[in-house]
């Protein structure tokens, strides 16, 4: 692994059960700067993730992380319950639990990081709502205040703009900027060609091979996508 690199990815193929989704993917990414990850749905972006994180094992290859400590994991807002009777203070809390344990006290110092991330992503007057009540758009942030109080040197995002309107997606990627500029790498999943064009690095996927990787503006070139296959660009927006 040389000096650049955050995550190396050798030869791995993984999936569910009897399934395979990823197939003997390889790919580098680059230490404290953004990696987006697009392609079609079923090409396996959330399947990489999910590797990245460990909730997924390979079944072949390796997976090599430069950082210490686990990887922040920001799933989906459509991924957790309603059910979950819990505030927004408390969800936000639970991002300390990857270095505190979930039955132990929280500290001075991680109720002002909990303090801090809330105000981050702007969802402090929120604290005391339950996470089943709010917008889309509430959830998304709240979720990300959560893996940005895991403060890990590695945060995984599915999809963390999907839905939201222009300002609030800007306000995260303006979150996602200051992050970066502290030392964090960050691999977003994203259908947004725009978002992905903005990252430093990019990896396109369909069916579960990478089709290009490399700078968003080679990657994404129409000459690109055209030639991965019939339909990306019209997938992407």
């Amino acid at each position: 692994m040389e000096d650049g690199e955050a995550v190396v990815i050798s030869e791995v193929t993984a999936g569910y059960g009897r399934r395979t989704v990823l197939r003997g993917l390889s790919a580098r990414l680059p230490r404290a700067g953004v990696t987006a990850v697009v392609g079609p749905n079923g090409s396996g972006k959330s399947t990489l993730l999910g590797v990245l994180a460990g909730t997924v094992r390979p079944s072949h290859g390796t997976v090599r992380l430069g950082v210490t400590g686990r990887p922040g994991y920001v799933v989906q807002r459509d991924a957790v319950s309603d059910a979950l009777p819990i505030t927004v203070r408390e969800t936000v809390a639970m991002g300390r639990w990857a270095s505190r344990g979930p039955w132990r006290r929280l500290t001075a110092h991680d109720r002002s990081i909990v303090e801090e991330c809330m105000a981050a992503l702007d969802v402090a007057a929120l604290a005391g709502r339950r996470l089943s009540t709010l917008s889309g758009g509430q959830r998304q942030r709240v979720l990300l205040a959560q893996g940005l109080a895991q403060e890990p040197e590695l945060l995984l995002l599915d999809e963390p703009a999907t839905g939201l309107d222009v300002r609030a997606e800007q306000h995260i990627a303006d979150v996602l900027d200051r992050a970066k500029v502290r030392g964090v790498t960050i691999v977003h999943v994203t259908h947004d060609l725009a978002a992905a064009r903005r990252a430093d690095h990019c990896l396109l996927l369909d069916g579960g091979l990478l089709v290009a990787e490399g700078p968003p503006g080679s990657v994404l070139a129409p000459s690109v996508l055209e030639r991965a296959f019939a339909g990306l660009h019209h997938v992407l927006r």
